[in-house]
């Protein structure tokens, strides 16, 4: 069995060398571990400092982001043939005495996935607003694929290989939220462990401050709706706009009918139109939204069998 520790890295030459020396050269189960830093373009020497310190260097030509760099390492690592893939953060936040937590459930057959949990509640270095999202983050990846996490957005996470193979992300941003929703569509076992975290060490690479953070977040949360649930979100949209359309239908029509106002109420009647119109439009979209859904479900799944072969 082979676990590979890997760490997506943007200009972190000052951050890697105490992270990659805690990082343990043996976990109980695996017969052999690697380590293995992903360089999203880096401008510093984040590619020699991995390299000195004995990782693989996954080096990206240009600066791409969190979810592509992170991509990028689970597709090196399975065609080093990793059994299990752990990801951790290059600031050291994560305490890696938590690897062998992280990786017992996928050895015993229980788990596809496994999620350090920091307990984002009690955080003290979290805001009220950071925490907030955290929870409907949480919320939305629940409602979307059926995971019971209330730690979306940890960075510290263990895959198997065949949950490896099938994870691919749209979004740019981050790929914590997409992954988990992935899996959970795929059907795979997902847990969680508490893990302990430390202060952050400097100021979050990924967003610069806490209101960019919601936004981004909140931007890509309505992302992954439109991806992963298009049929359910549309035509519920459609169906507000056709019940009120109907009522506005049905209120002309009793007014016509009676005789009360033959001539009046158009303007009733001119809304229902506009309403039930944008109503259908968006049915017949959810529709559509939603075979593209499923052919890309499809091509998930043929790319995943690809690359477990590999």
């Amino acid at each position: 069995m082979k676990l590979v520790i890997q760490i997506p890295a943007w200009n972190e030459e000052a951050a890697l060398p105490a992270t990659l020396a805690e990082l343990p050269s043996a976990v109980p189960g695996f017969d052999k571990v690697e380590m293995q830093v992903v360089d999203d373009g880096s401008a510093d020497s984040t590619a020699a400092v991995a390299a000195a310190h004995g990782a693989r260097v996954v080096r990206l030509p240009t600066h791409r982001g969190l979810a592509a760099a992170f991509m990028a390492g689970l597709a090196a690592a399975l065609e080093a043939g990793a059994d299990v893939i752990v990801n951790t953060d290059a600031d050291g936040q994560y305490d890696p005495a938590a690897i062998p937590a992280l990786t017992e459930p996928i050895l015993a057959g229980r788990a596809d996935m496994v999620l350090g949990d920091r307990g984002v509640a009690t955080i003290a270095h979290f805001s009220l607003a950071k925490r907030w999202l955290q929870r409907l983050g949480a919320s939305v990846v629940r409602f979307l694929s059926g995971v019971p996490v209330f730690d979306a957005t940890t960075g510290f996470r263990a895959f198997s290989r065949r949950a490896a193979a099938h994870l691919n992300c749209f979004t740019t941003f981050t790929y914590t939220l997409e992954s988990l929703i992935q899996a959970g569509l795929a059907g795979f076992q997902v847990t969680s462990v508490p893990v302990a975290t430390r202060p952050p060490s400097r100021p979050s690479r990924l967003f610069r401050s806490t209101t960019g953070y919601v936004l981004l977040q909140s931007a890509g949360l309505i992302r992954l709706i439109f991806i992963y649930r298009p049929l359910r979100l549309l035509l519920t949209i459609a169906a507000l706009l056709l019940l009120p359309s109907l009522a506005l239908f049905a209120r002309f029509g009793y007014f016509y009918l009676t005789g009360l106002s033959p001539a009046g109420h158009v303007q009733s009647l001119i809304a229902a139109a506009v309403l039930g119109i944008a109503g259908l439009q968006l049915a017949v979209l959810a529709v559509l939204a939603d075979l593209v859904a499923v052919n890309r479900r499809l091509l998930e799944e043929l790319r995943a069998r690809e690359r477990a072969r590999r």
